[in-house]
C-alpha cells in the first residue's frame, strides 16, 4: 500500500510546474499582444485555444495570477490587465515576519535591513533632486509631527508621508510603492511586538535631524541619520528575539 501511495508527491509537483509554466504563458501572451493595464483579457476560450489547455487549467492560472496582482478578475465583466498592485507583498511579507518573530525573528529583521539599506542608499540621489517646494513640504510634515508629540499624539500618518516625500523628487513609482510596503508590512509587526516609539518627541526630532541634513545638502549625514532612525525597531527585535546569527 505505501508503494502504491508513493507517486503522489511527484505529480502533484508536477503539476505545480505545469500551473506555474502555465503562468508565464499567459504572461508571455498579455505582453506578445502589447496589451496595457486595463486592457481586456482573452477569453477563456480563447486562451484555452491559444495555450492548449482546458478550462479548469485556465481559471487556475488567471486565479493565481489575480492573486499575484497581474489580471483582475471582475465577475460578469470579464479578465483585465490590473494595475500595479503591491497588496499581496505588503500581506506576504508582514506575514512571514509576524511569522519569524516566533522562531528568531530573523525575517522581521531582514525587512528593516532591506529598508533602511533602501533609504539610505538613495538619500543621496533624492537631494540632487531635492526642490523648495519639496524641502517646504518636509518642513510642514516635521513641523506637523513635532506638534502632534508634543500633545502626546501618534503621528504615524504624518510620519509615513515625510518618508514617501524624502523620495518624491526621484519620480519612481515602483520606489515609493515598496516603500508603501514596508510601511504595511512593519505595521503590522509594530502590533504584533506591541511596539512603541519609547518617546515621541524624540521620534520627532529624529525627523527634524534628517530634513536639516537634506536641506543642507549634507548626503552623508543624511544617509547616517536616515540609517540610525531604523534603529528602535532594530533593537527591539534584539530584545525580543536576541540578536541574529552570525554566518559561519
Amino acid at each position: 500500500m505505501a508503494q502504491d501511495s508513493a507517486p503522489a508527491r511527484p505529480a502533484s509537483l508536477g503539476a505545480q510546474r505545469r500551473l506555474r509554466s502555465l503562468q508565464g504563458d499567459i504572461m508571455d501572451l498579455i505582453l506578445d499582444r502589447n496589451l496595457d493595464v486595463g486592457d481586456p483579457m482573452p477569453t477563456e476560450a480563447e486562451l484555452c485555444t491559444a495555450l492548449g489547455v482546458g478550462r479548469n487549467t485556465v481559471r487556475e492560472a488567471l486565479k493565481v495570477l489575480q492573486a499575484l496582482g497581474v489580471v483582475e478578475i471582475r465577475h460578469g465583466f470579464g479578465t483585465f490587465v490590473a494595475a500595479a498592485g503591491f497588496e499581496s507583498l505588503a500581506s506576504s511579507l508582514a506575514f512571514r515576519g509576524r511569522l519569524s518573530l516566533r522562531h528568531g525573528g530573523h525575517e522581521a529583521m531582514e525587512l528593516a535591513d532591506v529598508r533602511q539599506a533602501l533609504e539610505a542608499g538613495l538619500i543621496g540621489m533624492a537631494i540632487d533632486r531635492m526642490t523648495s517646494e519639496h524641502l517646504e513640504e518636509l518642513e510642514r510634515l516635521v513641523e506637523e509631527m513635532e506638534g502632534l508629540a508634543a500633545a502626546g499624539t501618534n503621528f504615524s500618518v504624518a510620519d509615513q508621508e515625510f518618508h514617501r516625500q524624502l523620495y518624491t523628487p526621484l519620480h519612481n513609482e515602483l520606489l515609493t510603492n515598496l516603500l508603501d510596503v514596508f510601511w504595511s508590512a512593519y505595521a503590522q509587526i509594530h502590533r504584533e511586538t506591541g511596539f512603541e516609539v519609547a518617546s515621541l518627541q524624540d521620534n520627532a526630532h529624529q525627523h527634524r535631524l534628517i530634513f536639516e541634513a537634506v536641506r543642507d545638502k549634507d548626503k552623508e549625514l543624511a544617509a547616517r541619520r536616515v540609517s540610525s532612525h531604523f534603529d528602535g525597531i532594530r533593537d527591539h527585535l534584539n530584545a525580543l528575539t536576541g540578536p541574529a546569527p552570525v554566518a559561519p
